[in-house]
């Protein structure tokens, strides 16, 4: 552990890191620590993976006191990233019994609230930050250290006004840190705006291009599905990651890999969290093989061991295509990336492949059986069986009244089958009286003593 005492760090957190089996630092953490424990500003250029948890975190450990005040703030895009970086700052600041809490959407915000004000360190989403805040059961004027991780993904999902916002709630002395996997124009802006000198690290790419084969087959619509069990089963695998575009995709792939016999878990931004959260644990544990999600739940998280990427949809652009297979080939592993192609992924994939930083292969189809899949067409978007009160299956009838189904009126669709009910036992609500129930309209209204509704009653008779 001499190597992380050079650095700079104390001993009592030197002895914690070689608890969790950390033996010598990532580049990193090797150029990012000593800068972060004096205070300061850095702008990284490092991936998920690297180890840059630590560079951020040990300054935040060194630095800060428990005195039941926030004293940090790390803001992340995700909830599982916001969780992972707690958890790996709680740990390794266990002699210093520092306070560390995680705010996010998706949970109970007054148990937040209630433990807010006895944090020491805050890690959180930037839109549940803003709930705090606004709340005003929130207040950064304390703020010695603010860090933001993965901020091309903040920027990506829309949380620039909102990270902006945050950063002018702390105060203007301070160390501030940004890692980002790339630096683009948005980025620059934000460190020339909010740092002060910055220093500038980048690090090499932590997948080793070497031991990572990267290859794609390319197949019919309608048996791009039964390529990929095929692919699952013939595969040597260690742990799998596939990536779906959308979550609705996902759903549909790990239920249908469960239903072909292959343990598989899902995790997207409408799962309960609680659940995405043992779900994550799960797969750490390797008790569980494949994981589908999509890019947003996946970003920042972790997760060591995955020997199997696949792209089931075809990312957007490069840079999320980079992120994806940057999960395999890691410290100094095999990994393998496959990209499974169907006529609506050529134009996305044509915008991958034309750069000259990454190399895929084609590969020749195998020998397929056709899977059968279950289409769910009951639910829709919206979580409601399509057969609701907003769904029609076709144009309605002058004499139709309500919303919906034509059914609902005086006549009924011949061509529809009606309804057997001469057999069953008679309800005691059968023989209602007629001045209760509107047996013309098929609805409840009430009626005057010739049968007609009290709206029209009134009306002068010809």
């Amino acid at each position: 552990m001499e190597k992380f005492t050079k650095l700079g760090l104390s001993k009592e957190l030197s002895d914690v890191l070689k608890e969790f089996g950390f033996t010598e630092p990532t580049e990193i953490q090797e150029k990012a620590i000593p800068l972060a424990l004096k205070g300061k500003d850095i702008i990284g250029g490092s991936a998920t993976g690297s180890g840059k948890t630590l560079a951020f975190g040990s300054a935040i450990i060194e630095n800060v006191e428990k005195n039941k005040k926030i004293q940090a703030i790390v803001l992340t895009p995700t909830r599982e990233l916001a969780e992972q970086v707690a958890t790996s700052i709680r740990n390794f600041g266990k002699n210093k019994n520092l306070k560390v809490l995680a705010v996010y959407g998706g949970v109970n915000i007054n148990s937040q609230i209630r433990q807010i004000s006895t944090t020491d360190v805050l890690v959180g989403t930037p839109g549940r930050i803003i709930d705090h805040i606004d709340r005003e059961t929130l207040r950064l004027d304390g703020i010695k250290i603010l860090v933001l991780d993965e901020v091309d993904r903040m920027f990506d999902m829309g949380f620039s006004r909102d990270v902006e916002k945050i950063i002018k709630e702390c105060p203007e002395k301070r160390q501030t840190m940004m890692f980002s996997a790339t630096i683009s124009q948005d980025i620059d802006y934000l460190a020339k705006k909010y740092t002060r000198n910055p220093a500038e690290i980048a690090v090499k790419s932590y997948v080793d291009p070497s031991k990572l084969k990267q290859v794609y087959y390319d197949v019919a619509d309608n048996k791009k599905f039964s390529l990929f069990v095929s692919l699952l089963k013939k595969e040597s695998a260690d742990l799998v990651m596939v990536f779906c575009g959308t979550r609705r995709n996902v759903d549909f792939i790990s239920d249908n890999l469960i239903k072909n016999g292959i343990h598989a878990k899902a995790i997207h931004g409408k799962i309960e969290q609680k659940k995405r959260i043992r779900v994550l644990e799960e797969f750490h544990k390797k008790g569980l093989g494949v994981l589908v999600c999509t890019d947003v739940a996946a970003r920042g998280l972790d997760i060591k061991g995955v020997s199997h990427v696949y792209n089931y949809d075809v990312p957007n652009d490069l840079n999320d295509y980079i992120h994806r297979i940057g999960r395999t080939a890691r410290a100094g592993k095999e990994g393998k990336a496959i990209t499974i192609l169907a006529s609506r992924d050529y134009e996305k994939f044509g915008n991958v492949i034309q750069s000259k930083d990454i190399s895929i292969t084609p590969e020749k189809l195998p020998q397929l059986e056709i899977v059968k899949i279950r289409m769910d067409f009951g639910r829709n978007r919206f979580g409601r069986n399509s057969a609701g009160r907003y769904f029609s299956r076709g144009p309605r009838r002058n004499n139709e009244r309500g919303r919906g189904f034509g059914n609902q009126g005086n006549n009924r669709d011949s061509n529809r089958p009606q309804r057997n009910t001469g057999n069953r036992p008679k309800r005691k609500w059968d023989n209602k009286p007629r001045s209760s129930y509107n047996q013309k309209s098929n609805s409840r209204r009430p009626l005057d003593k010739r049968g007609n509704n009290f709206r029209n009653s009134n009306r002068p008779r010809r």
